[in-house]
């Protein structure tokens, strides 16, 4: 009798017998030998920070404030909508089993028994069953898989009034298989359109030039602000954290010693400059603002606990989103706490967030169905957290690939009685968001039910479960997907008009067609000085 196939543990790495040996950094981190390490530096210019055993209540003298004014170092983020993008490297399964994903239609204008069979549901779970009315979840506004793992993960976190205020869009688009060639993260996009933090401006939890799996589009890398390595609490409290200097010298002390050598360093600049030597005026402005910007990290940041996830109650604990059991145990549950607390705070602009082993196409179907929801807890996270800082967020997920199933079934009890996934297929991905807004579900464009579907879904597939190359200019092109996320970024703000002035030369057409590719009405208008209401 043939013998149910146990589940692999969600950190266990995958090793396939259809491909070769991992060789590379990627081809570890998708197959989940490798969970991405390394060093961080981050901080000021001089990297002189501050003193972690005070509260942080010092103000800046007028002077350097000013200063701080001048050197356009935030106060307290850049006044945009916090952004998380999800990487989860291996090439996972999005459409039809976790997101419905239809024809031309919308979500809901089904594929073919055959189409939602090679994406894993067999034809007594595919949405055009007799049940259908059950196996389709609206609670998040995208419509969602009744039984998607990916969505149980999410809603294992998210309470039931931060899920009214939640919407999402999908978007069908090819992107290549285990390949590091897919330049899927927007977040140097999401910089240029004006995300930036306090602290650091884009974070990422690997030390890749994207900060994460995936390859950033190479019109758009800007290595002034790559992304700074975060991906644990130790790394958090490390940005602003030195250590010797903390012992000599209290916070009050280091803010106005910070100042007087900015005060002394700006008078032997002029005095250079009366000499004459004022070629090098741009190298002496970021010496100045450098000096500033370690008073300000002092005056503001000078008890590195105040921006320390473990610390924070809303994070771990009692009444947190992960118990402290949970969060010792998980790293990708630390990694994910680390990131949203800096972002959704504003002191980072954007993050990145990777998860390996999603090439799960292992000979069953139960494996991919636990790391999916893993995934979503960390997602679902990210989102409860926003609500209770009462902040907007827009979380992007997106993967390298895709897989298919041959129709074959895991009926093993985490199997789910879904379609095994037999191997890679780049026809079947796809990419989506979520947006929360504190003041209410955010509001698809279109003047009725049937437009507003075809807001929901950016691009369409065939009736055979393949993406549609023709629906959309982001459906064949990896760069255009990558636009199109931040067209939607700048449309929450009410930005999208201002988009081929920023990104000159962009494929996404003329303004009809980047209507079409709009999801959401704004959410905010132009930045957030406040929480919306």
């Amino acid at each position: 009798m043939a013998k149910s196939k146990l589940p692999l543990h969600p950190d266990a790495p995958l090793r396939l017998n259809n491909h070769r040996r991992p060789v590379t950094r990627r081809e570890l981190i998708a197959q989940g030998f490798k969970l991405g390490s390394g060093t961080l530096i981050g901080g000021s210019l001089l990297g002189i920070l501050t003193n972690p055993a005070y509260a942080a209540d010092v103000s800046l003298s007028p002077d350097i404030a000013a200063a701080r004014d001048a050197c356009g170092i935030a106060a307290q983020g850049a006044g945009k909508i916090p952004f998380i993008c999800f990487d989860l490297a291996g090439g996972a399964n999005f459409a039809g089993s976790n997101v419905l994903v239809g024809q031309r239609g919308g979500q809901q204008d089904f594929l073919s028994a055959a189409g939602y069979s090679k994406q894993g549901l067999p034809a007594d779970m595919a949405p055009t069953s007799s049940t259908a009315g059950t196996l389709i979840d609206d609670r998040l506004g995208l419509l969602f898989h009744t039984d998607s793992q990916l969505l149980a993960g999410i809603m294992s976190k998210v309470q039931a009034g931060t899920a009214t205020n939640i919407n999402g869009a999908v978007i069908a688009a090819r992107s290549e298989n285990d390949t590091g060639n897919n330049p899927h993260n927007p977040m140097y996009g999401i910089y240029k359109a004006g995300a930036a933090g306090s602290l650091v401006d884009l974070i990422g939890s690997r030390n890749s030039d994207s900060g994460g799996n995936s390859m950033a589009p190479a019109s758009l890398i800007n290595l002034e602000v790559r992304p700074t390595k975060v991906d644990n609490p130790n790394d958090v409290t490390g940005l602003v954290d030195v250590g010797d200097l903390v012992d000599l010298m209290s916070q009050e002390d280091i803010v106005k010693t910070m100042e007087s050598i900015y005060r002394i360093s700006d008078a032997k600049l002029n005095a250079m400059a009366s000499l004459g030597t004022s070629k090098d005026a741009q190298l002496k402005e970021l010496l100045r603002c450098g000096y500033v910007k370690s008073a300000d990290l002092a005056a503001r940041f000078g008890n590195p606990a105040d921006i320390d996830p473990i610390a924070d109650a809303d994070i771990v604990g009692a009444n947190g989103i992960f118990s402290f059991d949970e969060f010792d145990r998980d790293g990708e549950l630390r990694k994910t706490a680390s990131v949203m607390k800096l972002v959704v705070n504003g002191y980072a602009g954007a993050g990145t967030i990777t998860m390996g082993g999603y090439d799960y196409h292992t000979g069953d179907r139960s494996t991919g169905e636990v790391r999916d929801e893993r995934a979503g807890r960390c997602i679902g996270a990210c989102l409860e957290y926003a609500a209770r800082k009462n902040m907007p967020l827009m979380i992007y997920v997106f993967s390298d690939g895709s897989v298919f199933s041959n129709g074959m079934i895991d009926d093993s009890m985490a199997g789910r009685g879904k379609g095994v996934w037999t191997g890679d297929d780049q026809q079947t991905a796809c990419s989506f968001f979520l947006v929360y807004n504190p003041g209410g579900r955010p509001q698809l464009l279109g003047a009725n039910a049937d437009e507003q579907a075809r807001h929901q879904q950016l691009g369409y597939m065939r009736p055979s479960g393949d993406v549609e190359t023709a629906g959309s200019p982001a459906a064949n092109n990896v760069n255009l997907l990558v636009e199109t996320v931040v067209l939607n970024y700048m449309a929450l703000h009410g930005e999208q008009n201002q988009f081929s002035t920023l990104f000159r030369g962009h494929g996404l057409g003329n303004a009809s067609m980047m209507d079409r590719l709009t999801a959401f009405q704004p959410i905010v208008g132009g930045t957030i000085g406040t929480p919306p209401v």
